[in-house]
């Protein structure tokens, strides 16, 4: 067998669009987790592609929006050569406004997205309507940004590791490190950073997040309440998630789950009886800098990584994946300096 030109460690979505990435460039790729794909955060189950609000633009917001403008096109391909649906549709975000207030700043974003979204996506203020999903909204009227898409994790990660496979590539539960070398082993890689440092590089968080039987697969997502309301493709809808820096377990469910699931029926009365038919928990990889961590590894010589996508890996993962492809096979890649990990150390 040829040797790799590239090892990622770590099945997660950072690890499987980086090491897709690489091989639609050409590169040959081994991918080696012990757990398998999708056994970490990106196993979860809500899946929320959602924008930073358009006003004070910094790197970050701007890399988001080239990664979320690049979703698309990324997972048609992944679907062509896989034929696995990864749960992908752009289907928009509605978010409730309180009041006269609210609705001043919404249009102040609006025309903040105007200018910043390249005219390929919208922020408006519409009539909160009669939509399945639709919030409850103090001033009967919404934001409605047509940016935000939806995701299904498990299925996304499904979709990469079998077009990989088509591609030639396993994902082995071990192996030796050939060619160039990218950790992307999310909350453990975090956790192996702090080892021997003074100050925390990243930590795991956990979160709590529910899948309920309510069927509005065609309908946006809706944000309200401080939860995230996902409908997918195949008549579930996701509600989630907590943010725990402090707990004892971090795969169960729990009552602060029950508050979440509360939440979502409160600002939604479309799914007061909506049963649960899933709980999950997990640990979601935050570096200290709260931006990705990309870039040359600070430990290894020569290796690189790619980490801490938190809350908003997928909707990031487009994006890294060709910056990091471009590091690894170029020695070159347009990394914001706060996405560096010396952001974080």
């Amino acid at each position: 067998m040829a040797m790799a030109d590239v090892t990622v460690r770590g099945a997660g979505i950072f690890g499987l669009s980086i090491a897709w990435a690489c091989v639609t460039r050409g590169a040959r790729v081994q991918v080696i987790d012990p757990h398998g794909a999708a056994a970490g955060a990106s196993g979860g189950i809500v899946g929320a592609l959602a924008p930073h609000v358009p006003e004070n633009w910094n790197d970050k917001k701007a890399f988001q929006l080239d990664s979320l403008l690049m979703a698309e096109g990324f997972w048609h391909e992944v679907v062509d050569v896989s034929g696995v649906d990864p749960g992908y549709a752009r289907l928009g975000r509605v978010q409730p406004l309180a009041d006269g207030g609210a609705i001043t700043l919404a249009e102040s974003r609006a025309k903040g997205a105007q200018a910043l979204w390249q005219g390929r996506a919208d922020w408006q203020v519409v009539d909160a309507g009669a939509m399945p999903l639709a919030p409850l909204s103090g001033s009967g009227r919404v934001v409605l940004d047509t940016l935000s898409a939806r995701i299904h994790p498990r299925q996304a990660c499904a979709a990469l590791a079998s077009a990989l496979t088509e591609k030639g590539v396993e994902i082995l539960p071990d192996g030796p490190d050939q060619g160039a070398v990218l950790w992307a082993t999310g909350a453990a890689g975090l956790a192996a950073f702090n080892e021997g440092h003074s100050r925390q590089v990243g930590a795991g968080i956990k979160g709590q997040a529910a899948l309920l039987a309510f069927d509005a697969r065609d309908q946006p997502q809706v944000f309200a309440g401080g939860v995230h309301i996902v409908p997918h493709g195949d008549g579930t809808t996701a509600v989630g998630s907590t943010s725990e820096r402090d707990y004892n377990d971090p795969f169960s469910t729990d009552a602060q789950l029950d508050d979440v699931v509360a939440a979502a029926r409160a600002a939604v009365p479309a799914l007061k009886d909506a049963p649960v038919i899933e709980r999950w928990a997990g640990l979601r990889p935050r570096a200290r800098s709260r931006a990705p961590m990309l870039g040359k590894h600070p430990q290894f010589k020569g290796q690189f990584v790619a980490n801490g996508g938190f809350k908003i890996g997928f909707g990031m993962a487009p994006k890294v994946a060709q910056v990091m492809a471009d590091l690894m096979l170029e020695g070159h890649g347009d990394i914001p300096s706060g996405f560096l990990p010396e952001a974080s150390f």
